[in-house]
């Protein structure tokens, strides 16, 4: 699904071809801003402060050589608080990515009710052609763990 095509750039090409937004789903603490940080910057935080609300990330992926893509992450807040500020946020998203943490087994739980919500949240041109992926965080916490490779 193409959301937006930007052809400003310079003499080697576009600064990016198409933007696709993604959605970051998921119970509070399960380290959805630590692991898209971890993506756009590459750099990890010992320490990360409550979302309140949606952070933003971005990154630029080359598909092939010359042709770019630039992903919006949408970081959103996993607080009850805050659930019915974000179900705007996700509104023209191609993409969702529902995040549990290995050793937190209600988050596992909790990720049905996270789907459930986007998928009555999408809107936009095609909902249905929505992409849902699950992943698991702190898979360094093997010994902890309280989600199954099964489950």
């Amino acid at each position: 699904t193409k959301m937006e095509s930007n052809f400003i750039g310079d003499d080697y090409g576009p600064l990016f071809h198409y933007q696709y937004r993604l959605i970051v789903i998921g119970d509070s603490t399960v380290g959805k801003s630590s692991l898209l940080r971890y993506f756009t910057e590459g750099k990890m935080a010992e320490i990360s402060d409550p979302t309140v609300g949606v952070d933003f990330y971005a990154r630029m992926i080359e598909l092939r050589p010359g042709y770019r893509v630039k992903l919006q992450l949408w970081d959103t807040a996993g607080q009850e608080k805050f659930r019915s500020i974000t179900k705007s946020y996700y509104r023209n998203s191609v993409g969702v990515l529902a995040i549990y943490d290995i050793t937190n087994r209600e988050s596992f739980e909790h990720v049905e009710n996270w789907v459930k919500e986007a998928a009555q949240n999408l809107g936009g041109p095609s909902p249905g052609k929505c992409v849902f992926q699950l992943v698991g965080t702190k898979c360094d916490m093997d010994a902890q763990r309280q989600v199954g490779f099964k489950d």
